[in-house]
């Protein structure tokens, strides 16, 4: 009964890491189309913030809400300086947020040095049985879900979600009802990138903080929203399920570096039989 628990713990916890550092880009490229190859690195900009913030001794769960927060105001300067001019042009996009990515880490890496530098929560563990869980993951794993239903909830039954959906789908039509497609654009990557670094500061005490950190997470990100299909949401929630279903039974039966091997060959096999994603056949939605 503890082995069956400790599984289920191992599978929770493998399907909130895929939730929160593909949540961001299911925004960003399941719904604006936009391929940030940057995306790691906004995670890895997410976990450096908390890291300062905590430093500055400010409560590690109110620093991860800033460090969300300070991405997503980076995100709107990128967006506005860079990504608006290149909408359409895919080449132009995977070199342009690549620059970026390498800018970013050549920057972190000069002001904080390659070495490691961690982030610190102490919320004691859980007994079960002979084993012993961490607190703060299962705090992760609630997060993980409750930040995926309140977006979800935001896109699929507010007027915001209504006009943001209506926009990526048709701008012309959009423009044509009033909306101001330029601020819906911009306010919509801002909010993928803000998500994207609260999944980096709450990550951060797991993994610790490395310059090099995001190259870790893009490829499992865009793996997940790809095979999630044409709903990014949903699409992103089923495909979190299944990669983290297969990594966490992987890693528990024999090692993490099987699972992640693991969950590469089970999207390849995924994407061949359904080629347009899990939501595919559902031709849109959130």
């Amino acid at each position: 009964m503890v082995g069956i628990i400790i599984v289920l713990y191992q599978i929770l916890f493998a399907v909130s890491l895929f939730i929160l550092i593909s949540l961001g880009l299911a925004i960003i490229f399941g719904m604006m189309r936009v391929i940030n190859l940057a995306q790691g690195e906004f995670i890895m900009l997410g976990a450096y913030a908390c890291l300062i913030f905590t430093r500055l001794e400010i409560n590690f769960w109110l620093a991860a809400l800033l460090s969300g927060l300070v991405v997503g105001l980076f995100g709107i300067i990128v967006e506005r300086c860079l990504i608006r001019f290149l909408y359409g042009r895919i080449m132009d996009t995977l070199l342009a947020t690549w620059g970026l990515s390498l800018l970013m880490i050549g920057l972190v890496t000069t002001i904080f040095g390659p070495q490691e530098a961690g982030v610190e929560v102490s919320l004691g563990k859980l007994d079960v049985g002979e084993f012993s869980v961490s607190v703060y993951n299962l705090v992760l794993i609630a997060a993980a879900m409750g930040l995926l239903a309140l977006t979800y909830a935001l896109w699929r039954y507010t007027k915001i979600g209504l006009v943001v959906r209506g926009t990526m789908q048709n701008p012309d039509m959009a423009a044509a009802l009033g909306v101001n497609t330029d601020r819906c654009y911009m306010l919509t990557f801002g909010f993928g990138s803000a998500i994207t670094g609260l999944a980096g500061a709450l990550i951060a005490p797991l993994v610790g903080n490395q310059p090099t950190m995001g190259a870790f997470y893009v490829a499992k990100a865009f793996i997940t929203v790809i095979s999630g299909g044409a709903a990014p949401l949903t699409g992103t929630l089923f495909a979190s399920g299944v990669f983290g279903t297969v990594d966490g039974v992987i890693s528990y039966a024999s090692t993490q570096v099987v699972g992640e091997i693991s969950v590469l060959l089970v999207a390849i096999v995924l994407l061949r039989l359904l080629p347009t994603g899990i939501t595919g056949r559902l031709g849109g939605g959130v």
